[in-house]
């Protein structure tokens, strides 16, 4: 199948779409992938919106118009990345922006994710069937509902040496530890790139970091950092997943506010690695060789911070003829197939569902 694979993460920044042709299982060919960034105006309403979202939720406010509206804006956005990408496709796999996760916590516990976009006007805008809403069927079964990634890189990474873990950092890390007969494990390590582009925010007025240079100018806070290693979920064992907002109050409570811009950021950039540091004692073996995916791999500070913290060598994914910018896009692309052939997209060993699921619905093209 031809398909278009979308993916608006947790970032904020934009929309990055990638084609590929593939059956779910194998990647026949990969193709060319574009990304559109969000207006400033559209990433301050979706931040306003991770901060509403838990409330909204609750009070059942799903259609509120604050919501309407950001769906509309960033589906007509994921639409032009289709149309600048300009492949024909048979798929288009949508995940939509995520506003809100809260995965159950315990068994029979009922968990909740949310992601906004209007799958049937993206249809209606470009013409092709829509696969969308990959997480909920997960989630409604007692799984984590993240990462759903973790197929998509043991297709990639099969002729590679393993044990190989595979490292997303995006507005919150992620990692897939492939090994040898192609066992998955895979959880979110915590926080990534979030707390320091918020950081920039303040502080700079910017909207991210640029190449590290704040925190390469900085020192990590001991204490701080101390406070945050003391965070609970370091140490529980996966399955996990966290929202992008689930460390805020412990950044808060650690004291990161008092730290100048360039400690603060340096502090933030030490705590992502702890974090991955901490992901690896959950692994049945030690990986051969981290490589890196998403933005974060473009931060000198996170890099230096990793290849310090981690045993093997930390290396953008590049190095594995893998496209670190549009990875996560064409990971939708595969999973979109996926769906259409009724095969699982999550596991007991990447979101602790129950057994292998399927999941993810579909919007027919329309004329």
């Amino acid at each position: 199948m031809r398909t278009i694979g979308l993916m608006s993460g947790t970032s904020l920044d934009g929309v990055d779409a990638a084609y590929v042709e593939t059956d779910g299982e194998r990647i026949g060919r990969i193709g060319p992938s574009v990304t559109i960034p969000y207006p400033s105006s559209l990433r301050r309403e979706l931040r306003a919106l991770l901060d509403a979202a838990p409330a909204l939720h609750d009070e059942g406010r799903l259609a509120d118009p604050a919501v309407l509206e950001a769906a509309r804006r960033l589906t007509e956005i994921h639409a032009q990345a289709v149309a600048k990408l300009n492949r024909p496709a048979d798929l288009v796999g949508f995940h939509g922006q995520t506003i809100l996760h809260r995965p159950s916590k315990a068994p029979g516990q009922p968990g909740h994710t949310w992601q906004i976009g209007d799958a049937a006007l993206l249809a209606r805008l470009t013409g092709v069937e829509v696969v969308h809403d990959f997480r909920s069927a997960d989630v409604a079964a007692g799984g984590q509902g993240a990462p759903l990634v973790p197929v998509f890189h043991r297709v990639l990474a099969e002729a590679l040496p393993k044990p190989v873990a595979v490292l997303n950092l995006g507005g919150v890390g992620n990692v897939t530890w492939i090994g040898p007969e192609g066992e998955l494990v895979a959880f979110d390590t915590g926080p990534a790139n979030g707390p320091l582009d918020d950081w920039a925010r303040r502080s700079l007025g910017a909207d991210y970091d640029r190449d590290g240079h704040l925190a390469l100018a900085g020192t990590p806070d001991g204490a701080v950092l101390g406070r945050l290693m003391a965070h609970p979920y370091l140490a529980a064992p996966p399955p996990k997943s966290l929202d992008r907002l689930d460390f805020d109050a412990a950044l808060r409570e650690a004291g990161a506010g008092a730290l100048s811009p360039a400690d603060g950021a340096a502090t933030l950039a030490a705590f992502c690695a702890v974090c991955v540091g901490a992901a690896a004692r959950h692994f049945p073996d030690p990986p051969v060789q981290w490589l890196v995916a998403g933005g974060g791999r473009r931060n000198p500070a996170l890099m230096k911070a990793l290849a310090s913290m981690l045993e093997a060598p930390v290396r953008p994914v590049e190095v594995a003829g893998w496209d670190g910018d549009a990875l996560e896009a064409q990971a939708f692309g595969v999973l979109a197939a996926r769906v259409a052939r009724n095969l699982p997209l999550t596991f007991p060993g990447t979101t602790g569902a129950p057994r292998p699921l399927t999941g993810g619905r579909r919007v027919p093209a329309y004329a």
